[in-house]
């Protein structure tokens, strides 16, 4: 059959609070026009994170009522440790509240001044988590991910021969260790292939470097690979995740994402000594060894979540419906990244509004109209983002101006998509008369969470 059809049905609602456009003037003023600020109830469609905004499935609401409590050794952690070794086959499994709890364990442990990290993009908490140590984070994105109008099976990739020029330029005795994003968050969630996997463990294996994987989004990446790349057609998606990770040794992950949850995440790795180290760590910050910071029926639910997740009727559903809206979007003549990514849809903001500068941060100027007139949140990822100043205090671009439109797993349905499409394209239409804005707050690190603005 033509039609992809949602490979769920659903069993519990949530209603939504409807507001006027006249309200949502209001609220977005008073949220210092930063959709971070709003609050959800206000918000009709949300689209500023797929993190932790999935819908979970009757088996992980069952394993929530089986978890262990227990403090120490509860059997929903070793649930959760037979989970993740099936996927990635690594030994030392850690548990964290989330992602970026990993990311701090391990940066922690191996950054400082002098120090410097490379990946094809890092995501901003990674980043932030890097240079707070006072090392350099480094993206080394292959050319063709800088051209958001062009396309390519693999726009996620890393710069191979960027990687030996950097490695040779600082030392490998500076680089405690090299990060591939599977999926390309920032780079509009665009795959890595497993031949770049391959070529980049053949540099790291060369000058005795570590290879870690940022797998939030493992599985769409692995569906990715299984739709584009010769030789892996026939491969289970499971079978390519255990490729993936096998090059690897270790990886970080928001289990927020490609574990269908709310909470939670964990750091993987294969070093013993190493693995020591962030485990003494964990327990200062996160909690003893075997919760992490998370509560047994969070563990349960990951698990189950790993299970669901390389379901290849629920990956073809998500990445379909991801590239259902990106085509109408398309077809409207709205610029995004091409192809559409796994997770979100991204808008090209250079292209949408070609007359507001960086310095005036075009994509929260898109991200303000979608949100008056549709209610739709989502996310400006570009100078606000990624920018930085000079010396004196000049702006600094982000190579890209984009907005963000995450779409959370198993929680719209393709009429929630239509709506999207069409305040979008509305938007489009009157775009000659969006104005940019300025920033008149702003925090030292990650910006964009707490940042104000007022429109210009």
């Amino acid at each position: 059959m033509k039609t992809i059809i949602e490979p769920f049905k659903i069993k519990s609602v949530e209603p939504i609070r409807f507001t006027t456009k006249e309200e949502r003037i209001k609220i977005l003023e008073v949220a210092g026009y930063n959709p971070f600020m709003i609050h959800a109830d206000d918000v009709l469609i949300d689209l500023l994170t797929d993190s932790g905004t999935s819908a979970m499935s009757s088996d992980q609401w069952a394993g929530i009522m089986r978890g262990d409590e227990s403090y120490a050794g509860a059997k929903s952690f070793y649930n959760f440790e037979a989970a993740v070794k099936k996927i990635t086959g690594d030994e030392f499994i850690i548990p964290t509240h989330q992602g970026r709890a990993a990311e701090k364990i391990i940066f922690s442990i191996l950054g400082g001044p002098g120090k410097y990290f490379a990946s094809n993009t890092f995501f901003d908490t990674t980043r932030a988590n890097i240079e707070f140590t006072g090392a350099e984070a480094v993206d080394l994105l292959v050319e063709i991910g800088k051209h958001p109008e062009q396309r390519a099976p693999f726009k996620g990739n890393m710069d191979v021969e960027a990687l030996e020029v950097f490695i040779k330029k600082v030392g490998k005795e500076n680089i405690p260790l090299i990060v591939l994003t599977v999926t390309n968050n920032s780079g509009g969630g665009q795959p890595v292939s497993m031949q770049n996997i391959r070529e980049v463990k053949n540099v790291c294996k060369k000058y005795d470097l570590p290879l870690f994987l940022d797998a939030c989004r493992f599985a769409e990446n692995a569906y990715f690979i299984k739709l584009r790349e010769k030789g892996y057609e026939n491969k289970s998606v499971l079978e390519i995740c255990q490729e993936m990770f096998s090059y690897a040794d270790g990886s970080t992950m928001s289990a927020k994402k490609d574990a269908l949850v709310n909470i939670g995440g964990w750091l993987s790795l294969n070093d013993e000594v190493l693995a020591m180290k962030c485990r003494n760590l964990l327990i200062v910050t996160e909690g003893f060894p075997t919760y992490g910071g998370l509560a047994g029926r969070d563990l349960e639910a990951i698990a189950q979540g790993l299970e669901e997740i390389v379901d290849e009727h629920y990956l073809q559903y998500r990445i379909r419906s991801t590239e259902y809206l990106g085509e109408k979007m398309l077809s409207a003549g709205i610029p995004i990244i091409e192809p559409p990514g796994g997770h979100a849809i991204y808008i090209d903001a250079k292209r949408f509004l070609p007359n507001i500068p960086p310095e005036q941060y075009p994509g929260q100027s898109i991200v303000c109209e979608i949100y008056i007139e549709g209610g739709i949140r989502a996310c400006e990822i570009g100078s606000i983002m990624f920018g930085k100043y000079d010396e004196h205090g000049k702006l600094i671009p982000a190579m890209m101006e984009l907005v963000r439109l995450a779409i959370p797993r198993r929680v719209y349905t393709q009429s929630h998509i239509d709506y999207v499409a069409e305040v979008l394209i509305e938007v489009y239409k009157n775009r000659s008369k969006i104005k940019g804005y300025k920033i008149v707050y702003e925090a030292p690190m990650l910006r964009h969470f707490t940042a104000k603005f007022k429109p210009l």
